[in-house]
C-alpha cells in the first residue's frame, strides 16, 4: 500500500506532519477527520530530495498573489452565477493569461474531476496556494458557501496587495533619494577631490588632514568599491541564514517591535495581518482553535507567534485569547480592546474584521508619516555629506593661497 505524507491541524490548534498508508489522498483525509484533525494537505511519499538532503532552498515557480487574488475573484463569481466547479475551472483555463497558469488551473482541474475537493487539488500546489487559502477553502467546502467563502478570500487578498502597494509606492521615492545620495559622494569622492592632488603636488604643499582623509576615501572606493558590495552582499547571506534560527529569528523580531517609528508601523501590520486573515477563517465556520493554529503560521513574526501560542492555550482551558494577547504586549491596545469585546459579544469574527480595517488605515497613515520624515532626512544627510566635501575643497585651496602668499 503507498505511503502519504499529510500536514492536518489537530484539536489543540498544533501542526502536525507524518506519513500514513493508504489506497489515495482522500483515503488519507477521510482518517485525518475521523480522528478530529482538519486536513491541510496529502501527497505520496517519494522520500527526501536531493535538495531537501543538503538544505536549499528552491525558487518558487507557483502562482504570484496577483495571479491567485485574480482566481479567486473570478472563480467566486462563476460559481455565484450556478456554474458548477468544473465548468468555472474550464473558464479559467481558456482564459488564463499565461502558460504557468494554465498548467496550475489544468492540474487543479484534473484533481477535481478524479474526486479530490477543491482544498485537496490546492493543499497539493504548496507554491501557489498558502495554508491559511487551503484552510478557508476547506471550511467553504465543509459548510456549502463555497462561493461567498472564496469572495472573502478574494477580499482579503486585494487588502493584502493594496497595503502592500501602498508600501512599495510609498518607498519609492525615499529610495531613489538615498540612490542619488550615493552616488553624488561617490563620483565627488573618486572624480572630483583628485583632480586637486597634483596641484598640491606641483607645488609642494601638503593637504589638509580632512582634505587627505577624502582623498584616501575616494581611492580606497574607486579601488576597492566591487569588492565592498560583494562583502556586504556577503553579510547580508550571513545575516539571511543566522535569521533562520529560531532564537536570532525571535530576538530580531522582537527588537524590530521596540524600534521607535518603525517598530510602531510593524507592530500595526501585524495586527491588520492577524485580524484580518483570523475574522476571515471565523466567519467562515473554522474552529477557533483551528484557526489560530492557521493564522499562528501565516503571521511571520516569531515573537507574535509566540503570544499566538500563548492565546491558544488559553482559549483550549477555557480563559479567552484577549488577555494572553495583551500579557504579551506586541499587539495594539485597540486590537486586544476589539477581540475581548468580540469575545463577550460573541462577534469575535466581526469584531477582528473590525480591527482589521482599523490597522490598515493606521498603517497607510503610518507609512505617509515614515515617507514625510524620511524624505527631509536624507535629505538634509545628502546635504551635510556634500556640504562637508566642498568644505574640505575650499580648506585646501585656502591652504594653498597661504602658502603662495
Amino acid at each position: 500500500m503507498p505511503a502519504f505524507r499529510y500536514v492536518a491541524i489537530d484539536a489543540s490548534g498544533k501542526t502536525a506532519r507524518g506519513v500514513m498508508e493508504a489506497s489515495d489522498e482522500a483515503a488519507v483525509v477521510q482518517r485525518l477527520r475521523r480522528e478530529g484533525q482538519l486536513p491541510v494537505r496529502a501527497e505520496p511519499d517519494t522520500g527526501p530530495s536531493f535538495l531537501g538532503r543538503i538544505n536549499i532552498d528552491v525558487v518558487r515557480t507557483g502562482l504570484r498573489r496577483q495571479e491567485i487574488a485574480n482566481f479567486t475573484r473570478e472563480l467566486s463569481i462563476m460559481l455565484a452565477a450556478g456554474q458548477d466547479l468544473d465548468r468555472a475551472l474550464r473558464f479559467l483555463v481558456e482564459t488564463a493569461p499565461n502558460r504557468r497558469v494554465v498548467g496550475a488551473m489544468e492540474r487543479l482541474r484534473q484533481a477535481v474531476r478524479d474526486g479530490d475537493s477543491l482544498a485537496v487539488a490546492m493543499g497539493r500546489q504548496t507554491g501557489s496556494f498558502p495554508r491559511l487559502y487551503v484552510g478557508m477553502v476547506r471550511a467553504g467546502e465543509a459548510g456549502g458557501t463555497l462561493a461567498s467563502t472564496l469572495d472573502r478570500l478574494a477580499l482579503v487578498l486585494e487588502r493584502e496587495r493594496s497595503l502592500a502597494s501602498s508600501i512599495r509606492s510609498a518607498m519609492i521615492y525615499p529610495t531613489l533619494l538615498f540612490v542619488a545620495m550615493i552616488g553624488s559622494v561617490s563620483f565627488l569622492l573618486t572624480s572630483v577631490l583628485p583632480e586637486f592632488v597634483p596641484l598640491f603636488a606641483q607645488n609642494g604643499a601638503k593637504l589638509p588632514a580632512s582634505t587627505q582623509f577624502l582623498v584616501d576615501l575616494g581611492h580606497v572606493v574607486a579601488a576597492d568599491g566591487l569588492f565592498i558590495l560583494l562583502g556586504l552582499a556577503v553579510c547580508g547571506l550571513v545575516i539571511v541564514q543566522a535569521l533562520r534560527q529560531p532564537r536570532i529569528r525571535v530576538f530580531v523580531d522582537r527588537l524590530i517591535l521596540r524600534l521607535p517609528v518603525i517598530g510602531g508601523l510593524a507592530r500595526e501590520v501585524l495586527a491588520a495581518r492577524f485580524s484580518r486573515s483570523f475574522g476571515t477563517l471565523m466567519l467562515n465556520g473554522v474552529p477557533l482553535i483551528a484557526a489560530l493554529g492557521i493564522v499562528r503560521d501565516a503571521i511571520g513574526n516569531q515573537a507574535a507567534v509566540a503570544a499566538v501560542e500563548a492565546a491558544t492555550a488559553s482559549a483550549k482551558s477555557g480563559s479567552g485569547l484577549s488577555r494572553p494577547l495583551a500579557e504579551s504586549g506586541i499587539f495594539p491596545v485597540r486590537t486586544i480592546y476589539l477581540l475581548r469585546l468580540g469575545e463577550e459579544t460573541a462577534q469575535l469574527g466581526q469584531m477582528a474584521l473590525r480591527a482589521a480595517e482599523i490597522h490598515e488605515e493606521e498603517t497607510r497613515l503610518g507609512i505617509q508619516r515614515l515617507v514625510a520624515l524620511l524624505v527631509p532626512a536624507i535629505t538634509i544627510l545628502m546635504g551635510a555629506a556634500v556640504a562637508g566635501i566642498v568644505s574640505s575643497l575650499i580648506l585646501a585651496m585656502l591652504s594653498l593661497n597661504n602658502l603662495a602668499g
